[in-house]
């Protein structure tokens, strides 16, 4: 097989191998490793091998398939451009828009990544041009929205009080799962006792809430599956949450 990407460093080429074989749950072959990093399958050989000696659990042999096993990083860090864009386009966004927290987290995130990136890569990052504006406007004070997040990540749930487009209030009992974020809203998803069935909440209609010392019976992430599912929602994905009738009509 003749070999696509030459120019490509063998530093690049590992890490690129090693997200590929993340992306699999399941042993994959080496001749489909190979045709997808654009190199010879002896190149594929020599690659699996120097990963497996730098401590990678990559299971399997020519032939066979390879799967990786968790908890595996490549030292130093590498990541292309597009990824350094990615990352500090994200962060810098929380930064802006998070609540403390997550504000403290984005910059201790960039600290570290800082630390560990090749001098090359650093001088990329901090020289990143993409940037972030400020929000329209703040949905929630960060005390409130910090609460939010706690919920979902406590599987705990939620007593609200909600206003919709027609001003008829309810008080509702919520098992938050998700919060999406929009520029001119922040959406809240949640399974509603009342309505039995999912919901979407504004968080500029929320009047007041309070976190119930409870866990709702089923798992977040089966809450976030079968939502998915049931609106046909693909993973990492939230159009829906924007389309005015899912968010006003509850």
């Amino acid at each position: 097989m003749r070999e696509q990407n030459r120019g490509m460093s063998r530093a690049e080429r590992l890490l690129r191998l090693m997200q590929m074989l993340r992306r699999h749950r399941y042993p994959v072959s080496g001749a489909t490793l190979a045709e997808d990093a654009g190199i010879s399958l002896r190149t594929l050989y020599r690659d699996i091998a120097a990963l497996q000696n730098q401590g990678a659990h990559i299971d399997g042999s020519p032939g066979v398939g390879y799967l990786l096993r968790p908890g595996f990083m490549l030292p130093p860090l590498m990541l292309t451009q597009e990824e350094i864009e990615a990352l500090v386009l994200g962060s810098r966004w929380v930064l802006r828009n998070g609540d403390p927290d997550l504000h403290s987290a984005a910059a201790n995130l960039l600290a570290k990544v800082d630390a560990v990136l090749p001098a090359e890569l650093r001088r990329e990052m901090e020289s990143s041009s993409l940037l972030v504006g400020p929000a329209r406007d703040e949905p929630m004070r960060a005390r409130e929205l910090a609460t939010l997040r706690k919920a979902i990540r406590t599987e705990s749930k939620l007593s609200l009080r909600y206003v919709d487009l027609a001003d008829e209030e309810t008080r509702r009992t919520v098992w938050p799962f998700a919060l999406a974020y929009f520029d001119r809203a922040l959406i809240l998803a949640a399974w509603c006792e009342l309505r039995q069935g999912y919901r979407h909440f504004r968080a500029d209609r929320i009047r007041e809430f309070t976190l119930i010392e409870e866990h709702y019976p089923r798992s977040r992430r089966t809450l976030l599956k079968e939502w998915q599912v049931q609106h046909g929602v693909p993973p990492s994905t939230v159009e829906l949450l924007a389309k005015p009738r899912t968010t006003d009509r509850i």
